[in-house]
Parts: C-alpha cells; sequence; structure tokens
C-alpha cells in the first residue's frame, strides 16, 4: 500500500499560528488488529477548536510537538477487524490530518452514505449538530425573543441563525466585514447584521438589538462576549460554544464587570460540546434532515482541496476568511 502523507505540529506556536508551525511528514499505512478498523481519510474538518489543542489540554489532552495534527474527518473503512463496521462504511472519526489511520472500532459509529458526503461534516455534521444543541437544549429560545449570535457567517453561527428563525425569533448576526452582514440578511433571512470590524460594536448591536438580547450564542468571547451580556434581557441565557477570537491570540481578553451583571440580570451562561448530547442525536438528525430538504435551511460549505493545504485552511479559518462549514478534501 502506498505510504500515509501527513502533518506534523512541527512546534508549539507562542504566538499567531502561522506555516511554518507545521511541516509534511510521511508514515505507514498501519495494519488493523483485533477490534480495529483501518480508515481511508476523505474530508478533514476544519475547526477553531484546532488551535486550542495547541494551548493545554482542553476536552481533550494536550497537542505537543512533533505529534500528527489532530483532527476529525469523514473518512471509510478500508479494512476492518470488528464486527460493527465493513469495508466501504463511512465513520466521523478523529483521524489527525492524515490519509490514513488505524483507530479501535468501538470509537467510531457508522454514518449515512448521504449525497453530497460533505454535508456529513456541516449540516449533519458537528457543525449543525453543535449550532442545534447549543441553541435549543442551552439556549431554550421561545419565539418572538431576541437571539444574536457571534461568527454569524461560519460553520456553527450560519446554522444557529436559520434554526432561530425556524423557531419565530428575531435574530441579529455579528460578523466580519460588510460583505457578510450583508449576505446574512440577503441569503439566510437574519433579520439584522452587525459588522465588528466597522463602526462601533455595542451602539451597532444596540441598534439592531433595541429590545435586548434574550440569548447569545458565543462563538468569540473577548469584546463580542462583553458587548453582548451588557446588553443581555433579564433571565437572558448564554450557550457558550467558544472563544475563536482567543485562540489565536497573545493578549487574551476578559469581559469586564461580569459577575454582578450575571447576579443582577440573573443571566444562566452554560458552556458545551456537541457530545454532551449525543444520546439526543437520532432526533437532531431527523429536524435537521427535515429543515435541509424543505430549503428551511441552506447549506453552505467551504472545501478546500489536498492535504498540504490544510495548514493555510486551518490559519484562514482563524482569520475569519471561510464564510459556512470549512474542510478540505484529501481523497
Amino acid at each position: 500500500m502506498t505510504a500515509n502523507r501527513q502533518i506534523v505540529l512541527a512546534d508549539l506556536p507562542k504566538g499567531k499560528l502561522e506555516p511554518t508551525h507545521f511541516r509534511q511528514a510521511e508514515g505507514t499505512v498501519g495494519s488493523p488488529g483485533e477490534g480495529e478498523v483501518l480508515l481511508k481519510v476523505l474530508y478533514v474538518s476544519l475547526d477553531a477548536a484546532n488551535r486550542a489543542w495547541m494551548q493545554g489540554a482542553t476536552y481533550r489532552s494536550a497537542l505537543q510537538a512533533g505529534d500528527v495534527m489532530a483532527g476529525g474527518a469523514l473518512a471509510e473503512v478500508v479494512e476492518s477487524k470488528a464486527d460493527n463496521l465493513t469495508a466501504g462504511d463511512l465513520v466521523f472519526a478523529d483521524t489527525g490530518w492524515q490519509e490514513y489511520a488505524v483507530l479501535p472500532a468501538k470509537r467510531l459509529a457508522k454514518l449515512p452514505r448521504i449525497e453530497p458526503l460533505t454535508n456529513l461534516l456541516s449540516v449533519y455534521g458537528v457543525a449543525g449538530l453543535t449550532a442545534y444543541f447549543g441553541l435549543l437544549e442551552c439556549g431554550q429560545p421561545k419565539a418572538g425573543e431576541t437571539v444574536v449570535v457571534s461568527a454569524a457567517a461560519g460553520s456553527v453561527g450560519l446554522f444557529v441563525g436559520q434554526i432561530a428563525r425556524l423557531k419565530g425569533c428575531r435574530v441579529v448576526g455579528i460578523a466580519g466585514g460588510a460583505a457578510k452582514c450583508q449576505m446574512l440578511k440577503d441569503e439566510f433571512g437574519f433579520d439584522a447584521a452587525v459588522d465588528y470590524k466597522g463602526g462601533n460594536l455595542f451602539k451597532d448591536l444596540k441598534a439592531a438589538a433595541p429590545k435586548g438580547i434574550d440569548v447569545y450564542f458565543d462563538n468569540t468571547g473577548g469584546e463580542i462576549l462583553e458587548a453582548c451580556l451588557f446588553q443581555m434581557n433579564v433571565h437572558g441565557r448564554i450557550a457558550c460554544c467558544g472563544a475563536v477570537s482567543q485562540y489565536d491570540s497573545a493578549a487574551p481578553f476578559g469581559p469586564r464587570g461580569v459577575p454582578g451583571l450575571i447576579v443582577t440580570k440573573r443571566l444562566l451562561l452554560r458552556g458545551f460540546i456537541v457530545s454532551d448530547f449525543a444520546e439526543m442525536n437520532d432526533r437532531a438528525m431527523a429536524d435537521l434532515q427535515t429543515w435541509t430538504a424543505s430549503g428551511q435551511i441552506k447549506v453552505q460549505e467551504d472545501v478546500l482541496q489536498g492535504l498540504e493545504s490544510l495548514p493555510g485552511a486551518l490559519i484562514g479559518l482563524l482569520a475569519g476568511e471561510n464564510v459556512g462549514k470549512r474542510m478540505v478534501k484529501v481523497a
């Protein structure tokens, strides 16, 4: 079998992530042992959390210099020595940035072969499920309420906004640049959009959400979180999904004056990861499939080509280059 091309984390970044922090390597294609499968990587998912893993242990072990870069992927079973998977099955797996991986089958679940396959990483993958559970289970929006989502043009934010509209909410998206903001309104049904790169974020947000914020879906942390906190309504809910503004920053920014505000407004802040709600996946998938088939949810994907493009793809994602779910086609 051919060699296994890999992208290795050459050095842990001290400041901003650069292409020099990665290097290409060539490993061997392993053989599965009892209870294991050999996977061929088809598409690698790019997520802001990839950068957070370089800073220390999170909900997974910290990355070290010399490791194959970690990352989830849509992969196909090439060879199986496990009862629950056979050659040709599709799975989502923590394969890392490489062409092949050997993993225990007990960690993997077979995915339906839905076309286009890329939807298994976007609307039916971590992005869609994160939006679904973060908004509906953590945010608990009610019809007529105002929902604000940051990184609204990103992989999760686009779905959050559309699901909130489905639930009868007024939806405000925060994104970088006038073009993205216009797109949110024209193409994805957002009621208003705020450009955090232009104007006065606090004043622009107040104008876009004149009745205050009932639910804030936070993908960014930092100054955007602070601006939203001070405009939350009493008994408001904040779904804490990510902090992309902090992952690649030499000087992380924490919201000021928060403890008293949380008490006086009786706010609920809930951090989560998508696996917290794994037992509800079937219900979520059924809803997402219904909404997508009916056109109530539009799917936007940003697909790049080639294993070698992965470092630049992640750096670009952290800079806000992408619209919708970013991934790299490996095979």
